[in-house]
């Protein structure tokens, strides 16, 4: 007899799914069971892949539906099991993964008596996700599941199914609907919106793009018309990958991660306009004429005032908006913020990366840069949240080919490890690289073992500098005396190679790219731990008053309080880095 947890698997076969991240456990018993019962993805059916803590299990998911653009599973038993999944979940769903999250329950008979482990998912999860639901019968189970494909695929988001173990293991009642996959259509946007848009650009001298993940797969159209009206293009870090490759108008990002001359290009332009992106720092939008075209209407205006909002996908908007304007005869502009550009790059961003071989502690910039030129061309990198977001952002190239995942909009530590882990299952013959700070790594460093029992060849750069890098930079700005950030040193090697992993520990810059390239040679889980600068810090390419002034009141409090010598070495290690 089929029961309701072999009925809700054969849906999620059907939907596409090949893979659940997870932990076993009681109540999800009859669910793991029925997933072992279709033979795995040798026999057609679905792979289990056993983490060390649901919060990995969320974000492995996570990063694979973002490689594959597939529905992707994991799953907590009931109470403490899947409230681990929660962080990871709202990383996914904040990213827009199709992911099916499986949330087990206690007996429904004790639901509502405060029994052991008792937790509502089906009230927790409703933040982080775009579909919850409790199944409280077997005839009911079919469609909730059905809906929760459906909205995880299309919106696209994090599904949550929530299931008693009990109504898991009876017979199924209902019949499942029959799962056929909707093609996503193309947003036009309203003729009268283009035509304005068109008008505000033929009626200026001065016009800035600043794009973000919403392009992806539009990077042709949106640099067609940068050169048909002159503007620089500046990006978002989700918007990195898919515009900054063979673009001569790229003028780099901004936010207090960026580089490069973004900031100030918007800042000059007489219109502005905002092609695909959500960019929640409104202290780096400037106050000019302003245009967002966005797919997702509700988003438009949230951040600046919009004068000209625009409802469409960014290719649609583009295209119908190319033949409306006129070419800009004066490249006075864009030819002053390129210059600017190639002058942060060569002397702010790129200082860190040259005549750096031979000092001891390792530029982060520098392991960065070179990992970028050894690295295949087609690799996929994750980067934990903090300084490898910066280091990421500024030295990695997406060249078209590669992929950058990072916790981008949640901003969750530990995040780097487990997305490598799910994007070297959803994609076995590519090179995946974590950058991972030693903070992050420390968090969940449990899922080193899940790499290696599953003979994944994914490769961590650990950036060891035995601090919270980020969390130090914005104490300095807050005016604040860094504190509580330094942590004792780790020879994560060593833990490494405990754990079956090859292992190379390297503290002398010159070392470096032998470690990485015999790193990415072996055919099994390597790390490269590289000890670097704990004092190098991530210098924005926009510096306000305030800004400066509360780094110099933190500077002035760590000298009176008797750290002289720690002011001197953050100065030394920082002044190549400011921008100029």
């Amino acid at each position: 007899m089929t029961t309701v947890a072999d009925q809700l698997v054969a849906q999620l076969q059907e939907a596409g799914v090949r893979r659940i991240y997870g932990i076993v456990g009681d109540s999800l018993n009859p669910v793991v069971d029925a997933v072992r019962r279709t033979g795995g993805s040798a026999k057609g059916g679905i792979d289990w892949i056993h983490v060390r803590h649901e919060e990995a299990a969320a974000f492995a998911a996570g990063a694979d539906a973002q490689i594959t653009g597939e529905l992707v599973a994991c799953a907590g038993s009931c109470g403490p099991g899947n409230l681990h999944l929660i962080n990871g979940l709202y990383d996914a769903n904040r990213s827009g993964a199709p992911v099916i999250a499986i949330a087990s329950h206690i007996p429904s008979a004790q639901i509502g008596q405060s029994y052991f482990q008792e937790t509502h998912p089906d009230r927790l999860f409703t933040e982080c996700s775009v579909y919850s639901e409790l199944i409280s019968t077997p005839t009911q189970s079919p469609r909730v599941v059905n809906a929760a494909i459906r909205h995880a695929v299309s919106a696209p988001g994090v599904a949550v199914i929530t299931l008693p173990g009990d109504i898991a293991d009876e017979d199924a009642a209902g019949e499942a609907p029959k799962y056929v996959p909707v093609v996503r259509g193309s947003l036009v946007p309203q003729e009268q919106d283009v035509r304005r848009l068109a008008d505000a650009i033929n009626s200026v001298e001065r016009v800035a793009l600043f794009v973000g993940a919403g392009i992806a797969g539009e990077h042709d159209a949106v640099v067609e018309l940068a050169e048909l009206i002159g503007a620089p293009i500046g990006h978002s870090l989700r918007g990195k990958e898919h515009i900054q490759f063979d673009n001569p108008f790229d003028v780099g990002m901004t936010g207090l991660l960026g580089y490069g001359a973004a900031a100030e290009g918007m800042d000059d332009a007489q219109l502005l306009i905002m092609l695909g992106t959500d960019f929640p720092y409104d202290q780096f939008l400037p106050d000019v004429t302003t245009a967002q075209v966005d797919r997702n209407a509700e988003v438009i205006g949230r951040r600046t005032s919009v004068d000209l909002p625009i409802h469409g996908d960014v290719g649609a908007t583009v295209r119908a908006l190319l033949p409306l304007v006129e070419r800009k005869k004066s490249r006075k502009f864009l030819d002053k913020t390129l210059k600017r550009h190639d002058n942060l790059m060569n002397k702010a961003v790129g200082a860190y990366t040259r005549k750096v071989e031979k000092i001891k502690p390792i530029h982060p910039e520098y392991a960065a840069s070179v990992l970028d030129q050894v690295a295949a061309s087609d690799a996929i990198f994750t980067a934990d949240t903090g300084m490898c977001n910066v280091w990421s952002a500024r030295y990695i190239n997406p060249l078209g080919t590669r992929r950058l995942i990072g916790s981008f909009l949640h901003g969750s530590m530990a995040n780097a490890l487990p997305q490598a882990i799910g994007a070297q299952l959803a994609a076995r013959n590519r090179q995946v690289i974590s950058m991972s700070g030693d903070g992050g790594l420390g968090m969940l460093l449990g899922e080193m073992l899940t790499a290696a029992a599953c003979d994944l060849p994914i490769n961590v750069v650990v950036f060891n500098n035995s601090t919270l890098g980020m969390v130090k930079l914005e104490m300095l700005v807050d005016k604040l005396p860094d504190f509580g950030v330094d942590v004792t040193e780790v020879n994560y090697a060593a833990i490494a190679a405990a754990m079956g992993w090859k292992a190379i520990r390297v503290e002398d810059p010159k070392d470096l790219e032998k470690a990485y390239r015999e790193a990415l040679a072996h055919d099994g889980p390597a790390l490269v731990d590289v000890v670097t600068d704990p004092n190098a810090l991530s210098i924005p390419p926009k510096i306000t008053t305030g800004q400066v002034f509360g780094f110099a009141t933190a500077m002035s409090k760590i000298v009176f309080n008797g750290g002289a010598g720690e002011a001197v070495s953050m100065a030394r290690s920082n002044l190549r880095n400011l921008p100029r």
